[in-house]
């Protein structure tokens, strides 16, 4: 996994015009142009917030990647619950699940 270059990618195309329209026209030729895996890419191609929170993107990073493609804030982060249920915990980075998912405050648990 190359959690760097997708953070790049996303960090890229927060804050550059010219990469949003690209991502809008033509995102192949845009997600080529980073050192991506195939898992990476299709997430990235398809929007899987919760896939890439999961692979364990910054989630400063990728709220405003959700905010581009308008998801709502309640929706951004529903997304990212279903991405535990459906891939498993938060591979990586910052995020990265430690105690097996037990939760530390009075909300539900992960299972």
């Amino acid at each position: 996994m190359s959690l760097y270059q997708v953070q790049k990618f996303l960090f890229n195309l927060n804050r550059d015009e010219q990469s949003k329209e690209q991502y809008t026209n033509d995102k192949t030729t845009l997600l080529r142009s980073y050192d991506l895996t195939d898992d990476e890419r299709e997430a990235l191609s398809q929007g899987d917030i919760g896939l890439l929170y999961v692979m364990g993107v910054n989630g400063q990073i990728l709220m405003h990647y959700a905010a581009f493609l308008g998801i709502e804030w309640f929706d951004y982060l529903e997304l990212m619950r279903k991405g535990i249920t459906e891939h498993g915990q938060v591979r990586a980075g910052v995020y990265a699940m430690t105690g097996g998912g037990r939760s530390f405050t009075k909300e539900r648990e992960i299972s």
